[in-house]
C-alpha cells in the first residue's frame, strides 16, 4: 500500500498537470496505482492504529468504583491486584499500577463547603501538643464561630479541670459564653460515641455539669473530618507557624526552653498585636472588631464552676506565690519576646 506522503505527492503532481504516465514514473509506481488514487479521494490516507482493548479494559468500572469507595483513603494497588486475580483478570501489576494512578490524578477531591454560623451561635475548642514527655507543653485553643476572635491559652496537661479552667478565661476573654461548643473526640469530653442512639453520646459527668453551669451545648465533630471543626484546626497550624515556631527557635539560639509562663505571655501579646488585629481571610474583617458585635449575643459569663473537689488549687494560682526557682529571669523572657513582626 502506498504510503500517505506518496498518494500526496500523486495528487500534487496531477494538479500541475502531469499525466498518468508522468505521474507513475516520477513517483515510481504502477499507473493503475495512480488511476487509484485520483479517482479515489480517501485511498491512501492514514487513518492510524486501531486501538486493541487491553487485558484491563474489561476491569476498568470496576476499579474506579471500588477506589472511590475507599477515599479518601487511597487503596492499594496490590490488594486490587488480588481481588481482580479473583475475577479473572490475566494482566500484570505495573499496568494495573499505571492505571490506578491516572485514576487518582483525575478524581476530584470532595469539594469543602465552609459552614458558617450566627453571631453568638458556635464556639470550636481543641488541644494541640507542642511538646510531649516529662516537659510537656500543650496548648488549649477556642475560635469563636462567627468573628473568629481566638483565646489561646498554653498549658502543662489536658486534665479535665485544665480543660474547664481554659474555658472559663476564654468566656472572660471573649465576654461571653457561645451557645454551642464544638469539640473531637477528647476523653475529658465525651466517654463514649452514639451510646444512646446515633448522635447521643455518654458525655463526661463533670464536664456535663459544667455546660450545664454554663449554659452551653456540647456537639461532636464527625470522626476522621477535621474539617467539621475547620475554625479552630485552621487557627491552630496559623498558630504554629505565627507564634510557636518563631518563639520556640528564637529563645532556642540563647538556650532557652519555651515554659508555659514564656509561652503565654507571648501568647497574650500575640493574640492583641496580630492575631485578632489582623484581616481574617475569610471574612474579610479585624477578629477583635468583629467580636464586638458578636459580644451583643453572647450569653452572660456565670459565676466560677464550683462542682470539681480541689477547684481551687486546680483553676486559681496562689496570688502570694513568689516568683523564685524559674527557669530563667524575667529579664530574659522580656529581651526574647519583644514584639515581632506581624505574620
Amino acid at each position: 500500500m502506498v504510503g500517505g506522503e506518496v498518494a500526496l505527492e500523486i495528487r500534487v503532481l496531477a494538479k500541475h498537470g502531469l499525466g498518468v504516465r508522468e505521474i507513475a514514473r516520477q513517483v515510481g509506481v504502477s499507473r493503475n496505482t495512480v488511476r487509484r488514487y485520483l479517482r479515489e479521494p480517501e485511498a491512501g490516507r492514514y487513518r492510524g492504529r486501531v486501538p486493541q482493548p487491553g487485558k484491563l479494559a474489561a476491569f476498568e468500572g470496576y476499579i474506579a468504583t471500588r477506589v472511590a469507595s475507599a477515599l479518601p483513603e487511597p487503596l492499594a494497588a496490590s490488594v486490587l491486584l488480588r481481588e481482580l486475580r479473583e475475577r479473572g483478570y490475566e494482566g500484570g501489576y505495573t499496568i494495573l499500577k499505571d492505571f490506578l494512578q491516572r485514576l487518582r490524578q483525575a478524581v476530584m477531591p470532595e469539594p469543602v463547603v465552609r459552614f458558617e454560623t450566627a453571631p453568638g451561635e458556635q464556639m470550636q475548642v481543641d488541644w494541640a501538643s507542642l511538646r510531649r514527655g516529662p516537659d510537656r507543653l500543650s496548648v488549649f485553643v477556642a475560635t469563636l464561630g462567627w468573628s473568629r476572635a481566638a483565646y489561646v491559652e498554653f498549658v502543662t496537661d489536658e486534665r479535665l479541670e485544665t480543660l474547664l479552667a481554659a474555658h472559663e478565661r476564654a468566656f472572660l476573654a471573649f465576654g461571653g459564653v457561645p451557645k454551642v461548643v464544638l469539640y473531637d473526640n477528647m476523653r475529658s469530653v465525651v466517654l463514649q460515641r452514639d451510646c444512646y442512639g446515633l448522635g447521643l453520646h455518654r458525655y463526661h459527668p463533670a464536664f456535663l455539669d459544667f455546660a450545664r453551669h454554663c449554659g452551653l451545648r456540647p456537639r461532636l465533630c464527625q470522626p476522621y473530618r477535621p474539617c467539621t471543626k475547620g475554625k479552630v484546626e485552621r487557627f491552630i497550624r496559623y498558630l504554629r507557624g505565627s507564634l510557636w515556631v518563631p518563639l520556640a527557635s528564637r529563645m532556642a539560639t540563647e538556650g532557652v526552653v519555651v515554659d508555659q509562663a514564656a509561652a503565654n505571655l507571648a501568647a497574650g501579646r500575640w493574640l492583641r498585636e496580630v492575631a485578632n488585629a489582623r484581616v481574617h481571610a475569610t471574612t474579610g474583617a479585624v477578629p477583635a472588631e468583629r467580636l464586638e458585635q458578636e459580644r451583643a449575643a453572647l450569653q452572660p459569663v456565670p459565676p466560677p464552676y464550683q462542682g470539681l473537689v480541689l477547684r481551687a488549687e486546680a483553676l486559681q494560682p496562689p496570688a502570694t506565690q513568689p516568683i523564685v526557682g524559674l527557669q530563667h529571669p524575667l529579664a530574659v523572657y522580656d529581651a526574647l519576646l519583644a514584639p515581632a513582626g506581624v505574620a
